[in-house]
C-alpha cells in the first residue's frame, strides 16, 4: 500500500480547496481508499505474475547474484 500511496496525491493548495486549521501543507486534500486499494491490487498482481514467470522459466536465479563464488555446489 505504501508503494502506491504517494502517486496521484494532490494537496489542498493544488486543488484550490480550503485547508483545515492545523492540517499540514503537504497533507492530501482527499483520501480515496478505493483508488489506493485498486492501484495496490494492480501492482501486486503484476509483481506476482513476474515472480511466477521467473519461477517457471528461471530468468533470475540465486546464482545470478553470486559475485564471489560462494554458492558453488560442494562435490
Amino acid at each position: 500500500m505504501f508503494l502506491v500511496l504517494p502517486f496521484g496525491v494532490r494537496t489542498a493548495e493544488e486543488t484550490g480547496a480550503e485547508r483545515i486549521p492545523g492540517q499540514a501543507e503537504s497533507a492530501p486534500h482527499q483520501f480515496s481508499f478505493g483508488k489506493i486499494a485498486l492501484r495496490t491490487t494492480i501492482v501486486a498482481t503484476v509483481m506476482f505474475v513476474l515472480f511466477l514467470l521467473n519461477y517457471e522459466y528461471g530468468w533470475v536465479r540465486a546464482e545470478t547474484f553470486d559475485f564471489f563464488g560462494g554458492m558453488k555446489p560442494v562435490t
